[in-house]
């Protein structure tokens, strides 16, 4: 027996509630679970807890070690393998005292027990067959969800449905790789193929496709899992900070009159229409001999590349300016939504409403007919701003629940990755499966294509855990965990 099979098999105990509320369940597992927790509660009914059925729950007292009661509690009783972990379980509720829940811990640690590591728990259910690894991970994805978007990408994924996907592609891979290796057996012919290329190869591209989208989709989980991050760019005192201040319904950003105010960028979340958007106030763009301010604005473009969504604000009293600003911001954009917020409109005649008309329904004065001629041909929807209602950014909202509900459609009927380990192994699969075509393609000896083949399926298993045997990797993968879970 090695050292880190022995390690498993402690029973182990944490809490599985944050300190501070008026409840704490303080969670037990492991082989001695039932007679250590029985060996300090009390039931009012009499009946001790090694004789109560799976599934059950108990009232009574629970103890210290020395036999002073703590409190009276709820026990609820999990028998192997009908558990989370796959082991002997029980669940102890107690009142949230600190105290309380400092000293049954200790108790619980004299009688045998020894305190989790993050993660373990999750951690045996995986060693225990109760679930893969990509469904462990989506346990640490659900309880860190803070949107709808983000929860319902992890629950999918904690049902089992990457799982699923996964377990289809690698059933074919596997045939495949059968039928070649059966071509191994049979070596002294030389003429006889039980797979047929062509076939192998219809097969392979269809997998690559499946793998394709799956890579794919990272880029949006990632800004599900992150919040989708939202550059807000433009001009010096074009009214960027002002948004932001908005938007986020608190003065985060310091705003000024003076040019340069913000050096640096300002970042905060909020959620709308069930997505989390992650806002980036950025310094403004323009020629400066400051050192530190020029820092800033290199800082602008790097987040103007990192950003799905780009609020580009135009001071509309003062637009002239922000038209030299589209040959540096335009590029940066390719691929990415873009919105043109033309800021103070009504100061030049426009009202808020998201169309070219004046106030009074006339024609569009001289000066706005200008302004929109100028940026007429950005690909662009165009949003308008009026000073007064600087307190109110509807239409912003109103665009960015649009790209919410285009979220909410993906989340609902597509599978998403949003673990980077899974995008890197999705990664090498796709490349080893290049070289299973091109081998298709060029008449590769079967033993070499079945090679490759078999690396795909390495990595594919490196997801659901299949192909990961060091403990050193599992560590890895579950201290991120809260202790408890």
């Amino acid at each position: 027996m090695t050292d880190t099979a022995f390690y498993y098999e402690d029973t182990i105990c944490a809490p599985a509630t944050p300190a501070g509320g008026a409840i704490s369940v303080i969670r037990i597992s492991g082989a001695k679970a039932i007679g250590i927790a029985g060996s300090l509660f009390t039931p009012k009914s009499g009946k001790s807890l090694a004789q109560r059925a799976a599934g059950t729950v108990a009232f009574g007292d629970i103890s210290d070690a020395e036999g002073e009661t703590l409190d009276e509690v709820l026990v609820t009783l999990f028998r192997a393998p009908h558990s989370y972990t796959g082991e002997d379980s029980v669940e102890i509720s107690c009142h949230g005292s600190a105290y309380i829940v400092s000293r049954l811990l200790q108790s619980l640690i004299a009688k045998g027990c020894r305190m989790a590591r993050p993660g373990e728990f999750t951690q045996r259910a995986f060693l225990n067959g109760k679930m893969d690894l990509s469904r462990a991970e989506a346990v640490a994805d659900l309880i860190a969800s803070t949107s709808a978007a983000s929860h319902r990408v992890a629950l999918k994924q904690m049902r089992g449905q990457f799982s699923e996907e996964l377990a289809a592609l690698r059933d074919k891979l596997l045939h495949l790789t059968t039928l070649l290796e059966l071509e191994l057996d049979f070596s002294d012919h030389e003429d006889l193929e039980f797979a047929d290329r062509a076939q192998l190869q219809d097969i392979t591209e269809e997998i690559r496709a499946k793998l394709s989208r799956l890579a794919s989709s990272f880029r949006l989980g990632n800004a599900i899992k992150n919040g989708t991050p939202v550059a807000i760019v433009g001009d010096t005192n074009a009214g960027k900070s002002t948004l932001l201040n908005t938007l986020l319904g608190e003065e985060k950003a310091i705003v000024s009159d003076v040019h340069g105010t913000t050096r640096d960028a300002i970042e905060d979340t909020v959620n709308i229409g069930g997505t989390l958007f992650r806002f980036i106030d950025t310094a403004g763009i323009r020629q400066s001999d400051d050192k530190v301010e020029q820092i800033g604005i290199s800082r602008t473009f790097k987040k103007l590349e990192e950003a799905e969504i780009v609020l580009w604000v135009i001071d509309s009293t003062d637009w002239q300016k922000s038209l030299r600003l589209k040959s540096e911001i335009l590029p940066l954009c390719a691929g990415k939504s873009l919105l043109l917020l033309f800021n103070k409109s009504d100061l030049i005649g426009l009202n808020d409403l998201a169309r070219p008309t004046a106030p009074n329904g006339t024609n569009v004065p001289q000066a706005a007919a200008a302004m929109l001629s100028a940026f007429a041909d950005i690909s662009a929807e165009h949003l308008f701003i009026t000073a007064q209602a600087s307190s109110s950014c509807a239409p912003v909202v109103s665009y960015l629940e649009k790209a919410a509900a285009q979220t909410a459609t993906a989340t609902q009927n597509d599978i998403i990755i949003t673990n980077e380990r899974h995008y890197a192994a999705i990664l090498s699969a796709l490349a080893d499966l290049d070289r299973v075509s091109s081998g298709l393609r060029d008449g590769l000896p079967g033993d070499l294509i079945s090679q490759d083949l078999r690396s795909v399926l390495f990595h594919l298993a490196e997801i659901t855990g299949g192909a990961i045997t060091s403990d050193e990797v599992l560590h890895s993968v579950f201290k991120s965990f809260c202790i408890g879970k």
